[in-house]
């Protein structure tokens, strides 16, 4: 690709829209905008702007387009897969400072938001007056757009579904600099192409999101989790599919095992409920009676103790519900605070073949002398496993870590699963699309990039394979 370098009359330019104080080049740019949470991929921008409405997005992206110049948009930054990192410099749009909550609908449950709008800001927010918004990716401090552009999902996923099942509208700033509206406040629609579907999970490739109008649910009002023990993560892991046939509704049905606890509470410095068992499976119920969500989880504790379980603890007080759900959202940190570094593989697998998957990662461990961590979504498939780092040398890192990178995307394909379940493609995963995606699939994602960006100059370098 031969994009345009930012020269004075570039910078000026951006200066001319946004005023000197919002537009950074050399040195006055900030390390942190040079990766994401993926530390092996480090490129500089060559010029950051701070946007902070509709208008100046569209400036930008019409002169970008204009002059050839790549454009790479930005949120906070939480990104796992190298997919916020201006690979060829250019621009970098950081939309964090777009962060207006713009209108609560409460007779047609819809929020409508701007792209940088955190997602524990929005939380918060809908809680407070009685109403719910159900995705949970577990970084909480991800932004809206980001969640949009990965299609993020999280731990409710099983009940609630994902980011796109709540993204009603969006408006978007086109590679051209053309602004339109896709979707809107309607519940249903079946009006030509879904535009909007497209671009959610596009990971800024297609265009840049500066509003959102979200789906909300009226809030649940009690929420109750059940920990079950069991002797095996494969005894646990067996145990999902049968949940799920009960048809009791969880709203999140997650896997752990008792090291990946032991370093949690390290991390957190607060005792986990129990700790005794080799694996466990933490399942959460919510509605809006203790009896409706009673009739919804005891036929699992049934069915849990039919299949093995040690035990199962009911969390009932919000104090107990709370510990547990607080060791598990602190999973991954811990993880990372007990290696020099880390990378993640994120497949997601049909749900009857979770303990097939989770078996053979840990027989990596072995097979290639290195620690392997792992926890997930056992409800939904969507598996998170971690290879550590440690004390390996540069160059026997990035071996051991392409081989068992190989081994599990390979498992994964004859598991009949994909490369991600959440977290995107970007630049790290792409070797892996390639060889999950026929050639057919991978010209018509090319097509659908050149229908949006001709000039392909809007996060040139991410999923799509050239």
């Amino acid at each position: 690709m031969n994009f345009k370098k930012i020269d004075d009359k570039d910078v000026q330019f951006l200066i001319s829209v946004l005023g000197e104080d919002r537009v950074f080049v050399g040195e006055a740019i900030n390390e942190d905008f040079s990766h994401d949470e993926l530390a092996s991929v480090k490129v500089m921008p060559e010029a950051l702007v701070e946007v902070k409405s509709t208008e100046e997005v569209s400036k930008i992206m019409k002169y970008a387009h204009e002059n050839n110049i790549p454009v790479t948009p930005r949120g906070q930054g939480t990104g796992l897969v190298g997919g916020s990192v201006a690979l060829h410099g250019g621009i970098m749009l950081n939309l964090s400072k777009m962060n207006n909550i713009l209108e609560l609908d409460e007779e047609n449950l819809t929020l409508t938001v701007e792209p940088g709008v955190l997602l524990m800001e929005i939380s918060k927010y809908v809680e407070a007056k009685d109403l719910f918004y159900p995705p949970d990716p577990g970084e909480k401090s991800a932004t809206i757009a980001g969640n949009i552009n990965t299609n993020a999902g999280g731990m409710r996923a099983v009940k609630y579904g994902v980011t796109r099942d709540y993204v009603r509208g969006l408006e978007l700033v086109l590679p051209t600099g053309e602004v339109i509206e896709v979707g809107g406040k309607v519940v249903k629609n079946s009006s030509g192409y879904s535009l909007k579907d497209l671009v959610v999970g596009s990971e800024g490739t297609l265009a840049v999101v500066t509003k959102a109008i979200l789906k909300l649910i009226p809030r649940p009002v009690k929420t109750i989790s059940l920990l079950v023990p069991f002797n095996s993560l494969e005894e646990a892991i067996e145990t999902v599919p049968k949940v799920i046939k009960s048809k009791s509704a969880p709203v999140a049905i997650e896997y752990m095992v008792r090291d990946t606890i032991l370093s949690a509470e390290e991390f957190l410095g607060k005792p986990f409920p129990d700790k005794s068992a080799d694996a466990y499976l933490l399942l959460s119920f919510d509605g809006n009676t203790k009896e409706e969500i009673e009739k919804a989880y005891e036929k699992v504790c049934e069915l849990c103790l039919e299949a093995g379980a040690l035990d199962v603890y009911i969390s009932e007080t919000q104090e107990r519900h709370e510990a547990i759900w607080s060791a598990r959202g602190a999973f991954l940190e811990a993880i990372k605070a007990s290696t020099t570094e880390m990378d993640e593989c994120d497949v997601v697998v049909p749900r009857n073949k979770i303990a097939e998957f989770v078996k053979y990662s840990n027989d990596l461990q072995k097979q290639f002398d290195i620690r392997i961590k792992s926890f997930g979504h056992a409800g939904d498939g969507n598996l998170h496993i971690y290879v550590l780092k440690d004390a390996l040398d540069e160059a026997t890192w990035e071996k051991k870590l392409s081989d068992v990178f190989d081994c599990m995307y390979s498992k994964a394909r004859e598991l009949r699963g994909q490369v991600s379940g959440e977290h995107g493609i970007g630049i790290a995963k792409k070797p892996y699309l390639k060889e999950s995606f026929t050639e057919e699939q991978h010209q018509i994602m090319r097509g659908i990039k050149a229908a949006f960006d001709p000039k392909g100059i809007l996060n040139p370098g991410k999923v799509v394979i050239n």
